[in-house]
């Protein structure tokens, strides 16, 4: 079958619910999704009960109810097909909606599922969140208010990372979003922190591509600022939102000079950002990026409930507490960041390494990677390592680079499936961002398999050029 018979099919199966339970991941697309079909299956009357997972594992089964309820999985379930079979749940009571790579389950149980990785190129680069959004869409029209939870799944899991902006089914629904006036969609620079942070401290920030002369320096790019005429002083704290169009072209015009002045590619420079002017302007709802920020935050930190009350509109309490995470979050990734680059990498020569021990939580591993790899050699990926709390033979590993390094052929998550496969784990994730579980004693071994690989994809890469 289609897509649009598939997400038919999943709107009748819910319809004819009485009542629901919802598994989610806790990261921004799997709150997002699970956010989205709560929203739309409550405004049909049918009663839910969300259960969230860091990861759906055996430890973790324990948490589905055995029940009739109908079993609703956002954002996983896919890959994880033979638990369900493992746990005696049947076929007429799953409902999948995901886009990861799915596994069958070994005994022969069909769980049903809409999964973006079936559609084709149109579909590939769209989150569970999108597709949770579609299925909301086809059981109400009106459900049109929940794009930018959407967009906001779609962002924090990089599907615009590669593009520079959404494409597809998933830049569909941004622009769905957008004819209802829920979403504003703007280009620009390809920066974090659009909507909060001061434009010199968004700028000082660029690491992909890195601004030569700017990044790393905030007074050197308020001192820019000032020259352009966009600071009044060294001292402005305009954010880029605020940004009329004619400045806009200005600074992207003065900054891609800089860019191709020393030798560097401007490519990715520019990019689309979403925007959500039903948000209160200087807050980190305001756009997807740091929307996805805050949701992950409250994941991260075990507390996507939270996450889930801001998706539901509450802009009360489990806002504030939701944003007191987000500044804790920042300020355990920063103290990471800072622990990575003061200590040291080890360059294995193709890959740049680190074992963190139990010194931060495995939720922030590759959030760290990706900030500490701006400080250290980006031509090559980083690797970290970590325990994980609550299985102690467990290690996380998080993998992170940059759209240059792909450019040479570099794909992490083909590099970790297959190391941890050899090891006894198991990896997945994105080309540019991945992530994997080994058990611990073999890391030496797996760092050396992974650095092997990414040099022959280095190799392969140089040959195809």
């Amino acid at each position: 079958m289609g897509f649009v018979e598939d997400v038919s099919r999943a709107a009748k199966i819910i319809l004819e619910a009485d009542a629901a339970t919802l598994i989610s991941h806790i990261d921004a697309d799997g709150i997002s999704s699970e956010a989205i079909i709560s929203q739309a299956v409550t405004r049909l009357g049918i009663p839910v009960n969300p259960v969230f997972v860091r990861q759906l594992e055996p430890m973790t089964m324990k948490h589905i109810p055995d029940d009739d309820t109908l079993k609703i999985f956002t954002d996983l379930g896919g890959g994880q097909q033979n638990l369900l079979e493992e746990a005696g749940i049947t076929a007429d009571s799953v409902l999948i909606l995901d886009h990861h790579i799915s596994q069958p389950a070994p005994g022969g149980t069909e769980y049903f599922q809409v999964n973006s990785q079936f559609y084709g190129e149109d579909y590939v680069k769209c989150s569970a969140a999108g597709i949770a959004y579609l299925v909301a869409r086809k059981l109400d029209p009106a459900n049109t208010d929940l794009a930018k939870l959407s967009v906001v799944g779609n962002v924090g899991d990089m599907m615009a990372r590669e593009n520079h902006g959404l494409v597809g089914v998933a830049r569909w629904i941004a622009e769905d979003g957008a004819d209802s006036g829920h979403i504003r969609i703007r280009r620009g620079i390809n920066c974090y922190g659009l909507s909060t942070r001061p434009l010199h401290i968004c700028l000082s920030n660029a690491d992909d591509p890195q601004i030569p002369g700017i990044s790393g320096k905030p007074a050197e790019a308020a001192a820019l600022l000032c020259r352009i005429g966009i600071y009044q002083s060294p001292s402005d704290q305009r954010v880029w939102e605020e940004l009329s169009s004619e400045e806009e072209k200005r600074l992207a015009s003065v900054l891609a000079e800089q860019i191709i002045a020393n030798g560097e590619s401007s490519d990715g420079f520019i990019a689309e950002h979403y925007f959500f002017p039903d948000e209160m302007e200087k807050t980190p709802l305001r756009n997807a990026s740091e929307y996805a920020t805050m949701l992950n935050a409250c994941g991260r930190w075990a507390k996507p409930k939270i996450g889930e009350a801001v998706c539901f509109g509450d802009r009360g309490q489990k806002y504030r507490e939701a944003e007191h995470m987000l500044r804790h979050h920042r300020s355990i990734i920063r103290e990471l960041c800072e622990y990575i680059i003061e200590t040291g990498v080890e360059d294995l020569g193709s890959i740049q390494a680190i074992h963190t021990g139990d010194k931060y939580p495995d939720t922030i591993a590759g959030i760290g990677a990706g900030m500490a790899l701006s400080k250290l050699d980006t031509n090559k990926p980083i690797l970290v390592m970590c325990s994980v709390s609550d299985e102690p033979n467990l290690i996380k590993v998080s993998m992170r680079t940059y759209e240059k390094v792909l450019r040479r052929g570099v794909d992490l998550q083909e590099v970790l499936v297959t190391a941890a496969v050899e090891s006894g784990g198991a990896g997945g994730g994105h080309n540019i961002a991945a992530g994997a579980y080994i058990p611990k004693g073999c890391e030496h071994d797996f760092t050396r398999r992974v650095n092997e690989l990414v040099k022959g994809q280095f190799a392969a890469g140089q040959k195809d050029r």
